[in-house]
């Protein structure tokens, strides 16, 4: 059998697409910089247009939420057909207990029927943990495992719904509006949504989200005289 071929030298030249940083090495590097970060950038950090892109590699978040133990974590609770919505790192899990003890995880969920999960990853040493609770089982006071003894270390937060239920975009939703009177820097409305398995059987819009309008020349787009 023939040797497989060597790969081109590339001479001293650096690769176009140079090996990615784990989550993990960027989410060391943002705690690093302490309480210097506004939470609400850290929303959505897996969106590679959204708020995150000027402090870290969304790309590295984005992976991690497809890889195959968040989605088989995901599936064990929702069924086979997954939608990722949102994301956030939070620098101290805390202030994630603080949240879901003001019982407002759930509350600007913009999914109909409302259901889905939460997704706990934390970083610890070289390896990671995984921990899940279905929003259904989340009440005031509710805790779970990992994010209590998350307490001065981040804890990244992967929020995903049953792509049976419809991801709703009409800003006069009831959690919508919650959330932009609650939350005045985050809007829920043009996030862009990710299938990560099966099939979109609510109907949810997964074109809105991925890009900003291009812009041109405005004598490419003048009608001739």
């Amino acid at each position: 059998m023939p040797e497989a071929a060597a790969l081109p030298d590339l001479a001293g030249r650096l690769p176009l697409l140079p090996e990615r940083r784990s989550a993990g090495a960027h989410v060391a590097d943002l705690a690093a910089r302490g309480t210097t970060i506004r939470q609400e950038r850290l929303s959505g950090i897996h969106n590679p247009w959204g708020l995150a892109d000027a402090i870290t590699d969304p790309w590295a978040f984005l992976d991690l939420c497809e890889s195959a133990p968040v989605v088989a974590t995901a599936q064990s609770l929702l069924g086979p057909d997954i939608l990722l919505w949102d994301s956030e790192l939070y620098l101290d899990g805390a202030h994630y207990c603080s949240f879901l003890r003001e019982d407002r995880e759930g509350r600007y969920w913009p999914a109909t029927p409302l259901a889905g999960a939460v997704i706990l990853v934390a970083f610890e040493d070289r390896e990671t943990a995984i921990e899940a609770i279905d929003i259904a089982a989340i009440g005031r006071g509710t805790v779970p495992q990992l994010a209590a003894r998350g307490a001065g270390r981040p804890l990244y937060v992967i929020r995903v719904m049953p792509a049976t239920s419809h991801y709703d975009r009409d800003p006069r939703s009831p959690a919508n509006r919650c959330c932009m009177e609650e939350q005045v820097l985050i809007n829920y409305t043009n996030r862009p949504l990710w299938l990560l398995a099966g099939e979109n059987r609510g109907g949810s819009d997964l074109v809105r989200g991925f890009s900003m309008t291009v812009p041109v020349w405005i004598e490419a787009v003048a009608p001739a005289a």
